[in-house]
């Protein structure tokens, strides 16, 4: 990731944030299995306005968190476009993050006790989708007092959440940017999270999710995993740019680009727990929203959101034609949709670091005079 403390355009270099867990009682999810004493981690900056119609939505992706802006303590993963004067302009707008329901970083997931033991739920968490995750910051942002969003943000599996939002609930959300998402997961995507998937359960480690009963942990299936990812978020033109072929003067035969590999595997696997992993890539296995809406079409057509659809070039999970064909289809369907795309050697990943492109974009989508928008 970038150097975040930088900002843009010689801008304060963190926002003042602050961090939360919100409780609820319960909640059930959408193939009707039931979660109780749901904790919510969020963090949030600027301040709402009196009719709670100036809140933005910040959602992560799928190893990410909910600290998406800069803070004294650390980078944001999208702090060059959160805080005063920038993008999501924090003298403007109630900036809210939240992890996702499944997650690890302090949101209930498998890695969570279940309430009234003390066992975690590991391989006995519930399945859960896209929309569930929407559900739940739905429910976060009510109690809130969030009257409607002015805007919901994310790339990749954030922008999957992005676009769910104005269909779960088209009154409630005002624009909609979608980053590097279709409207329903590839089968290139399938393809490469069940290697991914594979490889964390082939390790002897994995014991069937149930690994954290005996303080043991996948970590060589995890590594591999997070190599493959690393390959799809990334780009054949950078990685001949940034390794070549060069090779270890300590390890003849260790190829840089597979020391690179390495090192982010261990930085992963020191970070995220394996249950939880599997659990996101799940969802974005399911990721459809034409699924029981009679149809991408018809789906389409519920939108009351005007939508920014953005696209990067060479991403190889989330190709700009078929973003391009999705805005299309939108278009068709009398929604209010814009297509941009970034230029960028990064590949998938240029949502995470190409700050001035998503900033010019953003900008102006989100930048309209009345904010105080009451709910349609």
């Amino acid at each position: 990731m970038g150097d975040s403390t930088m900002g843009l355009k010689g801008q304060t270099k963190w926002t003042p944030t602050t961090s939360h867990v919100m409780r609820l009682e319960h909640y059930e999810t959408e193939r009707g299995e039931r979660l109780d004493q749901v904790e919510i981690a969020y963090e949030t900056c600027g301040t709402m306005n009196a009719n709670g119609t100036n809140v933005v939505l910040i959602c992560h992706a799928l190893t990410g968190d909910a600290h998406a802006a800069d803070s004294k303590s650390r980078q944001g993963w999208w702090g060059p476009l959160i805080g005063p004067g920038r993008a999501i302009d924090t003298n403007r707008y109630f900036v809210v993050s939240s992890n996702v329901l499944g997650g690890c970083a302090g949101t209930t997931g498998p890695a969570s006790l279940i309430p009234g033991t003390d066992r975690v739920y590991g391989s006995k968490f519930p399945l859960i989708t896209i929309r569930d995750m929407v559900h739940v910051q739905y429910y976060l942002l009510r109690q809130l007092g969030v009257r409607k969003l002015h805007a919901v943000l994310g790339g990749s599996m954030g922008g999957m959440q992005a676009l769910e939002w104005p269909l779960l609930y088209p009154n409630d959300v005002a624009r909609a940017v979608v980053i590097a998402a279709n409207p329903a997961f590839s089968a290139m995507g399938l393809a490469y999270n069940e290697v991914m998937r594979c490889a964390i359960q082939s390790d002897s480690n994995y014991l069937s999710g149930e690994y954290a009963a005996v303080s043991r942990f996948p970590e060589d299936g995890m590594r591999i995993a997070r190599m493959i990812g690393m390959i799809t978020y990334r780009t054949a033109q950078l990685f001949e740019q940034r390794f070549g072929r060069q090779f270890s003067s300590e390890q003849p035969l260790d190829a840089e680009v597979a020391r690179y590999l390495r090192y982010q595997g261990d930085k992963f696997v020191a970070r995220f727990d394996a249950e939880s992993y599997l659990t996101l890539l799940r969802a974005m296995d399911l990721h459809d929203i034409g699924e029981g809406r009679g149809g991408m079409r018809a789906a389409l057509q519920q939108i009351k959101a005007d939508l920014l659809w953005i696209g990067i070039r060479d991403d190889l999970l989330y190709p700009p034609t078929e973003i391009r064909q999705a805005v299309e289809l939108a278009r068709t369907c009398r929604v209010s949709a814009t297509y941009a795309e970034i230029d960028s050697v990064y590949g998938h990943d240029a949502f995470l670091l190409e700050f001035e492109q998503l900033s010019e974009l953003i900008a102006p989508f989100l930048a309209v005079t009345n904010l105080d928008e009451q709910a349609l």
